[in-house]
């Protein structure tokens, strides 16, 4: 029977612990807008060295390091997956310099900074500095979701950081051979041979894997229900054997592997990269709780000044002259330069594969070898806090981020979405009109809105429409099914409550009403595509109303009886739009959007329903004042007849005279 140790939770809580606050702290920062992995890290900070309530070693055992190792292969398979060629057009050149300088300068500088600013060994620096060619795929990708950037930058960054991680861990297992060679633990051919053998067969497995796989899922080889399991099943196997060749060849392997089935052109490619996206989301809130709650703070301690000292140079220095000079003789603009130059965040790999070679590289003789998890951990903490908060207004301020308030993305070029749009655009709010057929975009060409001529579910779209840019989308073409289809396909990218479409007909009707997970959410009240034609031909309009403290919702449903709520709005903070069976909340200092009659038709339309009784009473007043008016004018007039029949003149259209 085992012992458990004194304090010590069992395995399975530890589990749902780090479940539960991993996801939760994600929820709250999306919650709060904030980086989800600045809060992950306090959050293990606060339950492992500061609470001391969850400690991974002590309480999930020997499991931790295999554990992180196979959480880190399949996120990097996930990242190899998101690695298409297709949507590497305009960053191509930039990408290729940023690997095959970039790594190499960026290992030679952070060598030369940990030597010289933090004072290791020659031995530690070698290898340490080909760990830090990483830049962490486990924290560009939530960085990247949060910020919003422009499609260029974050292809650059996203690739970048996935294709040198698997070469930043075979640079630091390069320089290791190297060191026990020095060391004479091993002798240059062997060191050679364990190289090649293990770069060799890690590339010939994950190519022979991907196309294994491929082939199969094209051929029908597979069940669909069974594709997910083979996938997480293959990519363990692969794996596990390239690792057994060399130390972190496996990493290699898998991205490799993902980077085959990216470019496939598997049919069913978009739901698979769908769960392992689910999957890597969930992965990367565990390993950064394991790995905060891990650290050691007597071993940080024996860090001081230079540690910091060299964190500052490798934010400061190192990476802003790799990546200058990498990309130097481009035709990236500087301002993408210097986005990338200043945005070089480090992850979990980096904590994960340090500790692996401290302890080899102090069993090999070399002592200070035992300072690289802590000073890897302080890289880590000081870059993920840095960028978190700094990434998205660096963004901002080289116009290089989408806008606070996320754009509109209207599919269907009509009347009624060109208004729409033109009221929305009037806000500073960012708006793009798509459709296939040119001419049913002149509204929006007339009016100046930005247009998208093509079906915006094509590959030309994806790589030609900056999507960061849009959060909400709304499918307003006469087609009811292409509706539903435009809002179904993008509701995994955008969220299902923020994918909206025009009501369908008869959906009412059991026979053609569609299960919840097809389509979008109405709008415009429940109106038709035929409906709104018709009103816009009527002239009715887009109008913005300021809802106060003294003019309310209620007195603008009071004087708007007729109007269609369409979005409500915090200028500069945020926008909702208003489905067709949401109520209105807009509150004081909010705008208000609606599609409302003109105004010469809401008046004759409160004319025949009647007036107000104070309505009525002003109607009347005005209605005997010109009255009065125009008896007042006809007794002058006559009074002036009078005087000039009695001066004897001439009076034309006098029926006296004549």
């Amino acid at each position: 029977m085992a012992v458990e140790t004194a304090g010590a939770m069992s395995p399975i809580m530890a589990f749902a612990l780090v479940g539960a606050i991993g996801v939760g702290s994600q929820w709250v920062a999306w919650k709060l807008r904030l980086p989800a992995i600045v809060l992950m890290l306090l959050a293990g900070l606060v339950i492992g060295p500061g609470l001391g309530i969850f400690h991974p070693e002590r309480d999930i055992g020997p499991l931790m390091t295999p554990m992180i190792s196979i959480a880190v292969a399949i996120i990097l398979f996930e990242g190899g997956m998101t690695l298409n060629l297709q949507s590497l057009r305009e960053a191509a050149k930039g990408v290729r310099r940023l690997v095959l300088i970039g790594a190499p300068v960026g290992w030679a500088g952070s060598a030369l900074a940990l030597h010289y600013v933090a004072g290791l060994s020659w031995a530690s620096s070698a290898v340490f500095g080909g760990i830090m060619i990483v830049t962490g795929p486990t924290v560009i990708a939530p960085l990247l979701r949060t910020a919003r950037l422009a499609k260029r930058p974050a292809q650059l960054l996203q690739w970048e950081a996935i294709v040198n991680d698997p070469i930043g861990a075979l640079a630091a297992v390069l320089a290791f051979e190297v060191v026990l060679v020095i060391y004479a633990t091993e002798t240059f051919g062997a060191a050679v041979w364990d190289m090649s053998v293990g770069i060799i067969g890690a590339t010939v497995m994950g190519i022979a894997a991907g196309w294994f796989l491929s082939e199969g899922f094209r051929r029908g080889r597979v069940p669909e229900f069974m594709k997910v399991p083979v996938l997480f099943a293959s990519l363990l196997i692969v794996f596990a054997l390239a690792d057994s060749l060399l130390h972190e060849s496996g990493l290699l392997a898998v991205t490799i592997m993902g980077f085959y089935i990216a470019n496939a052109g598997l049919p069913s490619y978009t739901e698979l990269r769908r769960f392992k996206e689910h999957a890597t989301v969930l992965l990367v809130s565990g390993v950064f709780i394991l790995l905060a709650a891990s650290m050691d703070i007597e071993r940080l301690s024996l860090l001081g000044w230079p540690a910091l000292i060299f964190v500052v140079v490798v934010i400061l220095v190192v990476r802003p002259a790799t990546v200058m000079l990498s990309l130097a003789f481009t035709n990236i603009p500087m301002k993408e330069r210097l986005l990338v130059a200043l945005t070089g965040p480090r992850g979990v790999v980096l904590v994960a594969v340090a500790g692996l070679f401290s302890e080899r590289l102090v069993s090999a003789g070399v002592e200070d070898a035992a300072l690289l998890t802590p000073l890897a951990f302080v890289l880590v903490a000081a870059t993920v806090v840095l960028h978190g908060f700094t990434l998205r207004p660096l963004g901002q301020a080289l116009g290089l981020a989408g806008t606070s308030v996320p754009g509109v993305i209207f599919v269907g070029g009509s009347r009624f979405s060109a208004a729409f749009a033109e009221a929305l655009q009037k806000e500073e709010i960012p708006v793009l009109i798509a459709d296939a057929n040119r001419a049913r975009l002149r509204s929006a060409r007339e009016m100046g809105l930005p247009i998208y001529v093509g079906d915006i579910l094509s590959d030309g779209a994806e790589h030609g429409v900056e999507f960061i840019s849009y959060g909400r989308v709304i499918a307003t073409s006469d087609n009811d099914a292409y509706n539903t289809l435009v809002a179904t396909d993008l509701a995994p990218e955008f969220g299902r409550e923020h994918v909206y479409q025009l009501k369908r007909a008869k959906q009412e009707q059991t026979r053609h009403a569609l299960p919840a997970t097809l389509g979008g959410r109405s709008i415009a009240g429940g109106l038709r595509y035929l409906e709104l034609a018709r009103r816009i031909q009527e002239g009715w309009e887009v109008r913005s109303t300021n809802i106060t403290e003294e003019y309310s919702v209620d007195d603008w449903r009071e004087d708007n009886p007729e109007s269609v709520p369409l979005a409500e709005l915090t200028p500069g903070r945020n926008m909702r739009i208003i489905a067709g069976d949401a109520e209105i909340k807009a509150g004081p200092g909010m705008r208000l959007l609606a599609l409302s009659p003109a105004r010469e038709r809401a008046a004759d339309s409160a004319e025949r329903k009647g007036a107000t009784e104070d309505q009525a009473e002003d109607a009347q007043k005005a209605a005997e004042q010109s009255r009065e008016e125009a008896e007042a004018d006809a007794r002058t007039e006559a009074d002036a007849n009078a005087k000039a029949k009695a001066k004897g003149a001439e009076i034309p259209g006098d029926p006296a005279v004549d």
